[in-house]
């Protein structure tokens, strides 16, 4: 069970949706991508934060396969900063997509390996955004792309000043530069997917993704 800011994030048909059409809709990016090859990178649900918007799309379903499984996870996990970014960005996501394509949630729900009883409407957009709303978390992931163009020490001080936690940003900057996915993807995203639908994702990221001697 996934916790952030100290209030656990819920198990409800909601938090499933969100995260579900976010990981299926950036996977289809990831195929048209590779398809077309028209040479932009920067997609995904995780351009919702700005600052981990160059993050490699396949880095990104990683990312939301973590988060996932802690979630649904028995123990009880506080999230991190990284936890909270995806949950930002799944609702976000999912939000905009209900707003503007709601046929695309329509299907996800039909698609999916549990019985939604969501209803896609005109508010469901807005019930998508209180998922992470609703979380006394403070949004310090989305303070953190004001440093990056001040001097270190105007830096450090905006910090000091905004009371961030230095140890918590850490990971922010390390997925920057992430390229392959960690082992077991697919174990992450139990209960997020169905089984074909695993076996696709697991190809697509695992195969193209993953370092030669990992896959070998």
């Amino acid at each position: 069970m996934l916790f952030i800011a100290g209030e656990r994030l819920p198990r409800s048909d909601l938090t499933y949706l969100a995260f579900r059409v976010a990981f299926q809709e950036t996977l289809e990016r990831i195929v048209l991508s590779r398809q077309v090859d028209d040479g932009n990178e920067i997609f995904g649900y995780l351009t919702e934060v700005p600052f981990l918007s160059g993050v490699a799309p396949h880095v990104q379903l990683d990312l939301l396969a973590d988060t996932w499984s802690r979630h649904i996870s028995r123990r009880r996990v506080q999230g991190s900063l990284i936890d909270e970014s995806v949950l930002y960005a799944v609702c976000e996501t999912a939000a905009r997509i209900a707003g503007n394509e709601p046929t695309v949630i329509t299907h996800c729900m039909i698609t999916g390996p549990k019985t939604c009883s969501v209803e896609v409407d005109g508010f469901l957009p807005g019930e998508l955004r209180n998922l992470h709303l609703g979380l006394a978390n403070e949004g310090d992931f989305l303070l953190i792309s004001q440093f990056e163009d001040l001097e270190p020490d105007d830096s450090a001080d905006l910090k000091q000043q905004f009371r961030l936690d230095l140890q918590r940003l850490e990971e922010m900057f390390e997925v920057l530069g992430r390229w392959f996915v960690q082992p077991h993807l697919t174990a992450r995203l139990d209960g997020l997917l169905t089984e074909r639908e695993s076996q696709r994702a697991g190809f697509v990221i695992n195969e193209l993704f993953q370092p030669r001697e990992a896959s070998e």
